[in-house]
């Protein structure tokens, strides 16, 4: 631990090292996890969080005896770029997702993986290292149009809108962005969720908003709550928040695009009528880890650099329009608000790309506040559960059609591909005369004559 320079090393090569100075063998190490746990049930120990430290210790020196591939370990001496004093901080990062769910295929001989944010499909067999027999996208069956994608490409001065590393910080691209925040809070009702691509840029949004009186304006129109990497501060944001959207003052939560609340928090119905996607989601292309992580996806599965971020950029920003859509009585606006995402539609599920008409696919701040004034009038006209029956939602009369439907279309695909079968085994082609007749060989007439 007392070095002054990165250092990256395999757990084959970490276990040698540490063979050499303390003559521990790799065998015990991989029990010490399950030795502990039963250590702590055979004293009766109650107060398990006391010993949290030691359990990841032990945790750590399994894994790192049990794999040795899939992970690597980075040691680095400093807690930061800046700083000049060592405080050595290791890293033990799996690079290989198929580790994780190889015991689900080797336990299963049947699997299904689905989702509605997985895309591209061709992606994950490469990824997790496993073949598909029926790989399928398939599209959203609604009675109306209850989302409303679209992408802003430009202000209301009709300058771009990006976060691109050379733009993000820029003053014009900035007040853009406040502009969008401001337009949307004025419109929509109850929730607005706004996802950031880190916490430094959103903080760095926000302080420039704060500068630029943006925040004074938003506020008159909803409450402002911001997530943080505290998971406890996050949860009591998130309870303010739904208390906000359900008392009628209306709220909106800047949040981040990697954080707890696109992963697993759900925003139906008022909770959410609008998610603000503010930039690509790309991750820190200077994180060690990442570097690591491209490396081992470009030489183990031939997957390029920027194939997988790519990929990975817009599977986050999937997730995060995901978010106000859960349920087929549920509606919202979804809001990519970067230039970059206008050549990136096509990654998206394609349940979204369906939606979004190219006439939504480069809008400007007032285009895009006047086209979700439409769809929210378009949505405030009564709906009952009754015009969605035999569309979007099916009873047992509508599924024993679709049964007989489907069964009709076997019967018809066999008997197709029995006279195709027919046809190849007799390999015999008749043709006919000018007179109606078989055409017959000259040979055999000359014998006829005879």
């Amino acid at each position: 631990m007392k070095v002054l320079h990165v250092i990256s090393e395999t757990p084959p090569s970490f276990l040698n090292h540490l063979k050499e100075l303390t003559f521990i063998e790799r065998k015990p190490l991989r029990f010490c996890a399950e030795r502990l746990t039963s250590l702590v049930r055979t004293l009766e120990l109650m107060n398990i969080e006391d010993y949290q430290p030691l359990q990841e210790v032990a945790t750590f020196a399994t894994l790192i005896a049990t794999y040795e591939t899939g992970f690597l370990l980075i040691l680095e001496p400093f807690e930061s770029e800046t700083a000049t004093v060592p405080n050595p901080i290791l890293h033990f990062t799996c690079l290989d997702a198929a580790i994780a769910i190889q015991p689900v295929f080797d336990r299963f001989s049947s699997v299904i993986i689905t989702s509605g944010t997985m895309s591209p499909l061709d992606m994950y067999p490469k990824m997790l290292n496993f073949g598909t027999v029926i790989q399928k996208s398939y599209t959203m069956t609604l009675a109306r149009k209850s989302f409303l994608p679209m992408v802003v490409t430009r202000g209301s001065d009709q300058g771009m809108v990006s976060s691109g590393f050379q733009i993000r910080n820029d003053p014009s691209v900035v007040r853009n962005y406040g502009n969008l925040l401001t337009e949307f809070c004025k419109l929509t009702p109850d929730g607005v969720v706004v996802f950031f691509p880190s916490y430094l840029y959103m903080e760095s949004i926000i302080s420039m908003w704060q500068g630029m009186g943006i925040l004074d304006v938003v506020w008159k129109y909803k409450l402002i709550l911001v997530e943080t990497p505290d998971s406890q501060e996050t949860s009591l944001a998130l309870e303010t928040y739904r208390t906000a959207c359900n008392n009628g003052r209306g709220a909106v939560l800047l949040c981040v695009a990697r954080g707890k609340v696109s992963e697993g928090i759900d925003f139906d119905h008022h909770y959410g009528r609008t998610v603000l996607c503010i930039g690509v989601p790309f991750q820190y292309t200077e994180s060690r880890i990442l570097k690591a992580r491209l490396e081992f996806l470009r030489e183990t599965y031939r997957i390029k650099e920027n194939e997988f971020l790519s990929f990975d950029a817009m599977r986050h920003a999937a997730q995060c329009l995901g978010r106000v859509l859960r349920g087929k009585d549920d509606y919202g606006i979804m809001v990519l608000a970067d230039k970059r995402f206008q050549k990136k539609r096509s990654q998206l599920p394609k349940w979204i790309q369906q939606a979004l008409e190219d006439k939504y696919s480069s809008l400007s701040v007032d285009q895009a506040a006047a086209a979700a004034k439409a769809f929210l009038r378009e949505m405030s006209v009564p709906w009952t559960r009754a015009e969605q029956e035999g569309v979007s939602t099916w009873g047992p009369e509508d599924l024993a059609r679709h049964k007989a439907k489907m069964e009709v279309e076997e019967i018809r695909r066999l008997e197709e591909e029995a006279m195709n079968s027919n046809g190849a085994m007799t390999g015999d082609v008749i043709m006919e005369d000018e007179f109606g007749g078989d055409e017959f060989d000259d040979a055999v007439l000359a014998g006829l004559d005879m």
